[in-house]
């Protein structure tokens, strides 16, 4: 920022500066004479144009939508990604020498994954990638001009006439149900890693809790009133969260979290980990319960920051203070 300022100030100090000379220089110099020959003013030189880029000499080749591509590695293969399925890359974003985006760094040199969605402009990123099968690296080169026309936001350095250029390795293409299968299957043998460490940590602690057909245990230490929440009814709660080892991660409840007030959500709707979804609809207004969470209705392999590594399982102790309108009432004076 002060670099900024000192380069706008210069600039203001130069243009300043100018402008009094030229305008000391109208003051001070004499007329003309009837008979002195009349100078004509020198226009000022046309800056030169930005030069054309040859990239069909550079091995581009480009797509009937414009995108413009070079091919860096074709690995055998007739795996092409289709909307709807799952891809994972490495990527490296940038414009000129200015780098955006680069997953090995950002992702501990693990491939990002993400679902194939529809193009969002004609020569979109998503018409190359579909262009590519594991073990490919191409290099895509996509206008700044094309992605503002397209609603996205720039940034304010990025100049029209620039290109953003994605250096693109795919790791694998995998269909909906390729995914599906291996989460059942990784799920499958987590549940029961879980559940022997949850069976040890009972039979350490004394405890005989109550566990659902999910795999979720609970245990209430307060009954409360009234009936039971419905999916998509808004609950208020209290709450502190640990694991199993006995780290607490967050509270509502404790000052030293800095957020001391009742959660309200619309329980059911997934605005949730699964494990509160369903332990919280199984308490009523009033009712504190702690809940044992599998890591499979948790935050599973991919966990959730520094003190909830992945597959962590997760205790809760919560206590339903508010349910329906109350509960939106309760939020809403919250707001105030």
């Amino acid at each position: 920022m002060k670099k900024l300022i000192l380069v706008t100030t210069a600039i203001a100090v130069c243009s300043a500066s100018t402008f009094a000379q030229k305008k000391t220089d109208k003051k001070t110099t004499p007329a003309k004479g009837k008979n002195e020959k009349q100078e004509t003013p020198v226009a000022a030189p046309t800056p030169p144009a930005k030069p054309t880029v040859d990239y069909a000499a550079l091995g581009f080749k480009k797509t009937e939508t414009g995108l413009l591509y070079k091919l860096i590695v074709d690995a055998p293969g007739t795996n092409k990604p289709k909307l709807g399925d799952n891809v994972e890359v490495h990527i490296n974003t940038h414009i000129n020498d200015s780098l955006l985006f680069n997953s090995r760094t950002l992702n501990k040199n693990q491939p990002v994954g993400f679902t194939v969605m529809p193009p969002s402009f004609k020569g979109d990123l998503v018409e190359g990638l579909m262009l590519m099968t594991p073990g490919d690296s191409a290099v895509f080169l996509i206008s700044v001009d094309s992605v503002q026309k397209s609603g996205a936001q720039l940034l304010p350095w990025m100049k029209a006439g620039d290109m953003i250029e994605y250096d693109v390795q795919m790791a694998s293409v995998k269909s909906k149900e390729q995914v599906k299968a291996e989460s059942d299957a990784k799920s499958s043998v987590q549940v029961k890693i879980d559940d022997s460490l949850l069976q040890d940590y009972f039979k350490k602690n004394k405890l005989k809790p109550t566990k659902t057909a999910s795999g979720l245990y609970y245990v209430v230490s307060k009954k409360g009133t009234g009936a039971l929440p419905k999916s998509g009814e808004k609950i208020s709660v209290n709450y502190t969260g640990k694991t199993l080892a006995g780290v607490t991660f967050d509270s509502n409840v404790d000052p030293a979290f800095k957020h001391v007030e009742p959660f309200s959500f619309n329980v059911g709707q997934h605005q949730v980990i699964s494990g509160w979804d369903e332990g919280l609809m199984l308490m009523n207004k009033t009712c504190k319960a702690t809940l044992y969470i599998p890591s499979t209705l948790a935050y599973g392999e991919r966990g959730a920051g520094e003190k909830i590594p992945a597959n962590s399982i997760l205790i809760f102790d919560v206590e339903v203070t508010n349910i329906g309108e109350e509960a939106k009432e309760a939020t809403d004076e919250s707001k105030h």
